[in-house]
C-alpha cells in the first residue's frame, strides 16, 4: 500500500550540479541534502524544503522534461513568484486550475516547475467504485 510520495527525481546534464545548486538553494530556497557516497560518485544533487523531496540526476542524453513537472504548494505565491523573477526565473501564471492561483517556471536547464496555492476551497474527487466512506 501507498503511504506517501518519497521524492521526485528530473534529470540534468553532465556537469550542471553549481547552477542547479544555486537555483535551487539560493532562488526557491530549498536546502542541498547529502548525497550517500556510492550515489554521489554518480554525480546530481538532492534538494529539500518542508517536507519535498526534488532528486536532479545526471543523464548523458539530458532533454528538459517539458510536459512532466512537479508541483509544488507554497504559501503567499505572489510574493513567491515575485521573488523568483526578482532573481531572474521567468514565471508564466496560468488560471485554469479552479480554486487555485499558479504559475509555472523552469530550472536552469530548462525542467518545468509548477508552483501553487489554493483558495481554501475543497475539489470534490469521487470515491473509486465499490468504495464508500
Amino acid at each position: 500500500m501507498i503511504t506517501a510520495l518519497d521524492h521526485v527525481q528530473l534529470a540534468a546534464p553532465p556537469g550542471s550540479e553549481p547552477v542547479l545548486r544555486a537555483y535551487y538553494v539560493t532562488v526557491l530556497g530549498m536546502r542541498e541534502v547529502p548525497k550517500p557516497p556510492a550515489l554521489a560518485a554518480r554525480g546530481g544533487c538532492w534538494f529539500e524544503a518542508a517536507g519535498v523531496r526534488l532528486h536532479l540526476g545526471i543523464e548523458e542524453n539530458f532533454h528538459p522534461a517539458a510536459k512532466a513537472h512537479p508541483g509544488m504548494r507554497v504559501t503567499d505565491i505572489e510574493r513567491y513568484g515575485a521573488r523568483l523573477e526578482g532573481l531572474g526565473a521567468k514565471v508564466v501564471w496560468d488560471a485554469d486550475l479552479p480554486h487555485h492561483r499558479r504559475f509555472y517556471s523552469q530550472d536552469p536547464v530548462g525542467n518545468r516547475l509548477e508552483f501553487l496555492e489554493s483558495d481554501g476551497e475543497q475539489i470534490a474527487v469521487p470515491e473509486p467504485a465499490g468504495e464508500q466512506a
